[in-house]
């Protein structure tokens, strides 16, 4: 799946976008019970005409009633149009509770460098990032336009010198160049600021 917001995926796919919200739905099985104001008499009437005629719905959101006029087929056809719209957020919610973007969320900029701090994490822990790391460059980073990796050590390590075009190659040689790092290398929080400085310093970053 492309790597877009929620709110961006809502605007495309949403129920809104599909002609399945609750008020658009309602305007095309029924017609609105109203109250108007009639100038002649001067006061609001009700049309009652609809009364015990038609099954009525009133809508939590603004009391507003609906009198239901659609045939059975185009509720069921309603019906089945829901059932996909549920189960295509279904497939949405666990991609994005899968994989890299379970930690990271959805990368969405063009460019980013990455900053490792383990500090004086465990060689256990360690990996565990690693491998963290790795998999959202194999998911996400790979569907971007560049990158770079600054490894926050003792000596500010950067797998780049600037950021770099997104390829297979490059992303490979990115997952072998954090797999060759020294765990017993432990950063300071000046390192930290430093590296995060120096991740900012990329022209091509915009954040």
């Amino acid at each position: 799946q492309p790597l877009v917001s929620s709110s961006k995926w809502l605007r495309l796919h949403g129920l809104k976008s599909s002609d399945l919200s609750l008020s658009q739905i309602l305007s095309q099985v029924g017609f609105q019970h109203k109250k108007d104001y009639v100038t002649t008499l001067g006061k609001s009437v009700a049309s009652r005409y609809a009364d015990g005629l038609f099954p009525q719905y009133k809508s939590a959101q603004d009391g507003s009633v609906y009198n239901l006029t659609a045939k059975k087929e185009l509720i069921l056809h309603f019906v089945d149009c829901l059932m996909r719209a549920i189960e295509l957020y279904k497939q949405r919610m666990e991609w994005l509770t899968s994989g890299s973007r379970q930690i990271f969320g959805v990368i969405q900029e063009r460019c980013i460098v990455i900053v490792l701090d383990c500090g004086t994490a465990a060689p256990s822990e360690f990996d565990l990032c690693r491998d963290a790391l790795a998999m959202v460059l194999v998911e996400q980073v790979i569907q971007i336009a560049k990158f770079n990796l600054i490894w926050a050590a003792q000596d500010l390590m950067k797998w780049q010198q600037k950021s770099t075009p997104v390829s297979e190659h490059t992303v490979k040689s990115a997952v072998t160049w954090l797999w060759k790092l020294d765990h017993m290398t432990a950063a300071s929080h000046t390192k930290s600021v430093e590296a995060l400085l120096e991740a900012m310093s990329d022209e091509a970053v915009s954040s």
